[in-house]
């Protein structure tokens, strides 16, 4: 047996999902012995064939917050009915602060979506789109909102 056969290196096996971080913040907290601070990623992952989920990995890293998300994500994923690279039907959702339009675009135009939005619809593997959110500029609230919106379509 040569060392090389011996010793194998161990690979992570490939996920099938692309990540996205969406946001990071430094949250700190003022305690007895001085400030603690966490930090909170908010991620989206898809697999870029209908389906798409969100996480909020909360830790004291950077890094660990990242992968915590990214396992939340992958937990909490949603299906979404696709047709011919768009959405089925045209959807507008209140959730908290934000409303988001979602309509269906035509053949070619592409993704017409502002940042959070782009997020999540791009990993949901949908080409064509036309929205708008309207009140809030916070981007976790218009990602979950996002998500929200596209769970409600039926096929």
């Amino acid at each position: 047996m040569n060392n090389n056969q011996q010793y194998q290196k161990f690979e992570k096996p490939v996920s099938e999902f692309t990540d996205k971080v969406v946001e990071i913040k430094r949250v700190s907290k003022k305690t007895k012995g001085g400030n603690q601070i966490h930090f909170t990623a908010l991620v989206v992952s898809g697999d870029k064939k209908s389906r798409v989920g969100v996480g909020l990995g909360k830790a004291k890293s950077v890094a660990d917050a990242i992968q915590k998300g990214i396992k939340k994500a992958q937990k909490s994923l949603i299906t979404i009915p696709i047709t011919n690279g768009t959405i089925s039907g045209s959807v507008q959702l209140k959730f908290k602060g934000a409303i988001v339009m979602i309509r269906p675009g035509k053949e070619g135009s592409g993704l017409i979506a502002g940042g959070p939005v782009r997020f999540v619809v791009e990993l949901a593997g949908i080409k064509d789109i036309v929205s708008k959110i309207i009140g809030s500029k916070n981007k976790s609230i218009n990602v979950w909102a996002t998500l929200k919106a596209l769970s409600t379509l039926k096929k």
